[in-house]
């Protein structure tokens, strides 16, 4: 029996397909230079169904990347559910995974993109706050738990370390690609350092 989609799953279904056409043309021209029909002729859609599902070129490409930065944390977590202990951090799978979710350097360009758009642009920064707040937060609480979990104890506080992980994250990436060294290794082993086994 073939399932019938619900009016939801279609606009689902419809949301997803835009949102990874706008992420390979945000990532190739930028947000500037990215036109909405370029986009919704890349999704096999008009410009109104873009209307429709964000409104304005901003907000889908804010859109963008905070599916980006959902999909980045869910697979950095999926990798530390996997260690038990604090002895069990491997360091070297860590920056592998890393390397994986960054997948070139579209992500952290489009990282960058952001952090110039809200910049340039206090009304779009206030609209999103809530929203920045609300990721280190939740990045913060599972930092707490999972060092909890495993038997450390954070030398910083969990929100403030998350804070740094996510502005040094999309510069990580970057610089690696430029300079051709790979700085995920040091990085996390900078990260690794502000958790201690309790005396």
């Amino acid at each position: 029996m073939v399932e019938r989609w619900t009016k939801e799953r279609r606009a689902e279904h419809l949301r997803g397909l835009l949102l990874d056409a706008a992420e390979e043309v945000f990532a190739r021209k930028g947000l500037t230079g990215a036109a909405l029909e370029e986009i919704a002729d890349a999704a096999g859609f008009t410009r109104g169904a873009i209307y429709s599902q964000f409104g304005a070129k901003e907000k889908l490409f804010l859109a963008v990347v905070d599916r980006q930065r959902q999909r980045f944390l869910d697979g950095f977590a999926e990798v530390m559910m996997s260690f038990h202990r604090l002895d069990d951090v491997d360091i070297d799978e860590l920056a592998d995974r890393w390397r994986q979710l960054s997948s070139g350097t579209d992500r952290a360009a489009l990282g960058y993109e952001l952090t110039l758009y809200l910049l340039r642009n206090p009304d779009a920064r206030e609209a999103v706050a809530g929203q920045r707040l609300e990721t280190i937060r939740a990045l913060g609480e599972f930092i707490s738990k999972n060092v909890a979990r495993i038997g450390g104890v954070l030398t910083i506080d969990a929100d403030t370390l998350a804070r740094v992980v996510l502005a040094a994250n999309d510069g990580i990436t970057l610089d690696s690609h430029l300079d051709g060294q790979d700085l995920y290794r040091p990085y996390l082993q900078l990260v690794i350092s502000s958790i201690h086994t309790p005396a």
